[in-house]
């Protein structure tokens, strides 16, 4: 009777998996971050260091790292230490030798798309790291950190993964991030009658997308079920970030509303080019955000030292559906007989695009429903249990079509292991969306990652018509 009484209060010892880390560790999801790092030279570090680094730099960042999921006799999901074998969690992908820069950016992309699809072995702790070592068009190596998004967000993950890098240019200094200005809710202006009013209908829309209405079926929105277990296609591109802020100066927007605005106007522009008529379909976006009000990134210490700190590890973030605007865009692609006047139009149409974006986010922003959801969905938990409100949460996501996250990145370049960072961006795996859409700023570029279900979106063409979408959007304005 001891030995048992001794092993139900080591059970309850053990940490509970976050509300969000549960949804998204269920029959209906398994969501993983793929963290793809491109770097500067031949990769080349002996696997006796890598070992030692990760033993003594990424397993002493977070518990979380060298644990498992368990279930309890309560039924609930708990953290389990145990014991990690790092040759299981490391990962060297294997090309034929001797080809060219593009066979390799295709493999890679082939790879990418394989791991995508590739579920985690619930014995050993949720996370790995592979090794790309040939040279692709944009970097002489990549690696790609996988993780389980139960172990925690994008804040929580960038926090842990760069703890393992230094800074190029002096090792002793930190790495900084660019200032930002919080938004809370409300500031948007409006009155509390407005946020009121808006909450009340960011709530509606919420609920009727997860139990009544569905976006209308598109080139962006097959509306199948399964799609989050299927291998996804990526693509990515850079903008300059003096650029966006010289087009929110000029329009008196924010980064994120030139950003979102620029992704919204070239799905649109996607969506009229695979199927005209299709620009005008119902297409709502789940945006994610990060409930933290944070300003910059805390250090891993200061996140678990402290359970008042404002920026704790794990799951802390909420989801909002936003419409994307309905607006004739005339000519698609800008390549009718009348060259000059339709691409003067399309200038035009797509700054009023841009602020109509604006103003849905406004809306957003007087909200308090992005607070509230959390909690009903938390309530809902309590009544129906783990796997209803995960069933809950598949269904708030996959009746929508697309999803869009950011993260902010570091100002200066990074090393790891002596090897310069040339690039960052990251992906998602999982989302039983056919679309994800995910930014990162890093040494004065946003970096907008695609994510498509592969073989539905056409993840270059789409990549094609956002980028035409901030072209149009900066002629115009600068």
């Amino acid at each position: 009777m001891v030995g048992m009484e001794e092993e139900e209060e080591e059970e309850q010892r053990r940490p509970p998996v976050s509300p969000f880390g549960v949804y998204f560790n269920s029959s209906s999801i398994s969501l993983a971050v793929l963290a793809v790092l491109e770097i500067e030279e031949p990769i080349n570090i002996p696997h006796s260091r890598l070992v030692f680094l990760l033993d003594t730099l990424l397993l002493r960042v977070h518990p979380r790292f060298s644990s498992v999921i368990v279930t309890g006799k309560d039924g609930e999901q708990r953290w389990k230490r145990v014991e990690v074998n790092l040759k299981d969690h490391i990962k060297t992908a294997v090309f034929p030798e001797n080809r060219s820069p593009e066979y390799y950016e295709e493999r890679f992309s082939g790879y990418l798309s394989e791991i995508s699809a590739e579920l985690f072995l619930g014995n050993r702790p949720l996370w790995e790291i592979h090794f790309v070592k040939y040279p692709t068009t944009n970097a002489a190596g990549n690696v790609v950190f996988k993780i389980h998004h139960a172990i925690g967000d994008g804040y929580s993950l960038m926090a842990a993964l760069l703890s393992c890098f230094k800074r190029s240019d002096d090792p002793s200094l930190p790495l900084t991030f660019p200032d930002i200005r919080i938004r809370r809710s409300g500031d948007a202006g409006g009155g509390k009658k407005a946020a009121a009013f808006n909450t009340v209908s960011d709530l509606w829309t919420s609920f009727s997308k997860t139990k009544l209405l569905a976006d209308d079926l598109s080139p962006v929105r097959s509306g199948e079920t399964g799609v989050g277990f299927r291998p996804i296609s990526a693509a990515t591109m850079a903008f300059s970030l003096d650029q966006i802020k010289q087009i929110k100066s000029k329009l008196g927007m924010t980064v994120n509303d030139v950003v979102t605005g620029t992704v919204f106007l070239g799905t649109r522009m996607y969506m009229k080019e695979m199927e005209p008529g299709s620009e005008d379909a119902e297409t709502t976006s789940i945006v994610v955000l990060n409930t933290r009000m944070l300003r910059s990134y805390n250090s891993v210490h200061d996140m678990m030292m402290s359970k008042a700190t404002e920026s704790p590890w794990g799951n802390h973030f909420a989801f909002l559906h936003v419409g994307l605007p309905k607006l004739m865009l005339g000519g698609a692609t800008g390549n009718d007989d009348n060259g000059g006047r339709q691409e003067s139009t399309m200038a035009r149409r797509s700054l009023e695009f841009l602020k109509a974006t604006q103003k849905v986010i406004q809306k957003k922003r007087s909200s308090v429903a992005v607070h509230l959801n959390g909690g009903l969905i938390q309530l809902y938990r309590k009544l129906r249990g783990s796997e209803a409100a995960s069933s809950y949460v598949y269904w708030a996501v996959k009746n929508t079509s697309m999803a869009i996250t950011n993260m902010i990145g570091p100002t200066e370049k990074m090393t790891l292991a002596d090897h310069h960072v040339k690039g960052l961006y990251f992906l998602l795996a999982g989302n039983p969306q056919n679309l994800t859409v995910t930014m990162v700023s890093y040494m004065g570029q946003m970096r907008v990652s695609i994510g498509t279900e592969k073989g539905f979106i056409d993840p270059n063409k789409l990549k094609s018509c956002i980028q035409r979408a901030f072209d149009l959007i900066l002629n115009s304005t600068c």
